[in-house]
């Protein structure tokens, strides 16, 4: 692959686009897998016999893993190259994906999901970091990242629409067995178009005792936040455990900073509004998780919907986060990141507040569809907007990390919203429960508290994106010399 040179654009070219196009398709891949299986779980449950507690492995397992290694999927990246790390990460998505369809027991079924997790956590921020690396600062990223972006916010809703299909076509199994099919494609496709790395790590200065504290502090903050719900916030267990959790990310910290050389340089934070992006990528996608999650129930335990009908109900909002995603992407390089962000958080709570409103006889086109356009208009734009502003100056060296602080930020965004949003919900349904309240009311009110709380989440993520990177994708002209366009990638 050619370096870009200042007055071409690798975009422009049939590679640049075939490029982008495998980049966008390993973001689907990745980013479908968190919600594809969660219209199939009652098939799931009757087939391999889970208990009610133990069906909630099967999304919990894949977000667990994910969440927990993203940090140091990315930073081997950077370390031990992109192309191979992203290689590794398909074929353990895929292996694991063909042994989660062929699972005759729970157990290896969320075993395949923990592994499903852990290729995802290699995957993305690899395949993130060749994006950003690839495609130079100004007009190409932003257009490569908007359709980034699009693919994210596509797969969230398709995912829910595909799982409905295949659980209603040719079973649950073909939920897992899709994937296999697709990496060996993206597979071919890698080694086509993304050349190899020359450089190795020097693996005895590999910063260890780090990557045992991140990756241990971060599955554990998510295995408690998953737990929460069930054990309660006030249990022992659960504040021993996100107190252990919290220990270990200090520990990290004060490892990185000691350390000749760290896994996760500190210095990144340094980057101009860093920061304040990935907490605002943390906060929205709390609130973003609430619609699918909830209204999924809402539909299929109060509307009475059948797996395909749900899985259809989102597809207005696959085409409407395309538009608003695509739109955006041209408008950061006139207005900035900051106003799509702020503008599309504010659309985004709007929507899910109308959402929280949904009666017990409620039907789509009234109470579902203009709420979920709403937001969906609003789903794209911050996506976009936050994945750019997190990636503007950010060396190239340090691009697996930036992906991997990102990704991270949005798995512990969707593992925290849904423990409080799960523990309102709840609260609220068991007490009208208890004064004779019929089950549908009961239910709808606790849907309707989490939605409700869900767009303040989103709201709050407006007001912290006022800090984050304002950029219009122009890079100063010594963070990306020209040498360094098309990096490890190339």
């Amino acid at each position: 692959m050619a370096s870009a040179t200042p007055e071409s654009s690798f975009l422009a070219t049939r590679r640049g686009k075939l490029t982008l196009a495998l980049l966008a398709g390993i973001a689907f891949l990745d980013f479908v897998d968190a919600s594809i299986v969660n219209v199939a779980l009652p098939s799931i449950r009757r087939d391999l016999h889970f208990s009610v507690q133990g069906l909630q492995w099967v999304p919990s397992a894949y977000l667990l893993t994910y969440g927990g290694f993203m940090l140091l999927g990315g930073r081997a990246a950077d370390l031990l190259g992109r192309r191979r790390v992203l290689v590794a990460g398909i074929s353990l998505l895929g292996i694991s994906s063909l042994i989660g369809g062929f699972a005759g027991t729970s157990g290896l079924l969320v075993a395949a999901r923990l592994a499903q997790g852990l290729g995802a956590a290699m995957t993305l921020p690899a395949a993130l970091s060749i994006l950003t690396t690839t495609f130079k600062e100004g007009s190409d990223r932003n257009k490569a990242l908007g359709i980034w972006g699009a693919a994210g916010g596509l797969a969230s809703a398709a995912g829910v629409l595909l799982g409905g299909l295949l659980t209603a076509g040719p079973g649950w199994r073909w939920v897992m067995f899709v994937n296999p099919i697709a990496c060996i494609l993206v597979l071919a496709a890698i080694y086509r178009l993304i050349n190899g790395e020359r450089r190795h790590a020097q693996l005895r200065n590999f910063d260890v005792l780090g990557a045992i504290l991140v990756t241990g502090g971060m599955l554990l903050l998510v295995y408690t936040l998953i737990k929460a719900p069930t054990y309660g916030w006030g249990d022992t267990r659960t504040i021993t455990q996100l107190a252990a959790a919290l220990a270990l990310l200090a520990a990290f910290v004060i490892n990185e900073q000691r350390t000749k050389n760290p896994l996760a340089p500190l210095s990144i934070f340094r980057i101009n509004g860093l920061a304040f992006s990935d907490a605002t990528q943390l906060i929205a996608f709390a609130g973003f998780l609430a619609m699918f999650f909830y209204l999924t129930l809402y539909m299929q335990n109060i509307l009475g919907y059948s797996p395909i009908q749900t899985g259809a109900a989102y597809l207005p909002l696959t085409f409407a986060i395309g538009i608003a995603a695509g739109i955006s992407s041209q408008l950061i390089s006139r207005i900035g990141t900051r106003p799509i962000i702020v503008t599309g958080a504010l659309i985004s709570a709007a929507g899910l507040y109308w959402l929280s409103r949904i009666p017990v006889h409620g039907t789509y086109l009234t109470n579902l569809l203009p709420g979920m356009l709403i937001l969906s208009l609003g789903f794209g734009p911050v996506f976009v907007g936050v994945t750019t502003a997190a990636n503007a100056g950010v060396p190239p060296d340090k691009a697996g990390l930036a992906a991997a602080l990102l990704n991270a930020s949005q798995q512990l965004g969707g593992a925290l919203g849904l423990a409080i949003f799960s523990a309102l919900a709840t609260n609220r349904t068991q007490h009208l429960l208890t004064t004779h309240t019929p089950p549908p009311q009961a239910l709808t009110a606790g849907f309707q508290r989490a939605l409700l709380t869900g767009s303040i989440f989103i709201l709050a993520a407006a007001i912290i994106a006022l800090r984050a990177t304002n950029t219009r994708g122009e890079a100063p002209q010594d963070t990306f010399p020209p040498s360094t366009a098309v990096p490890d990638a190339a």
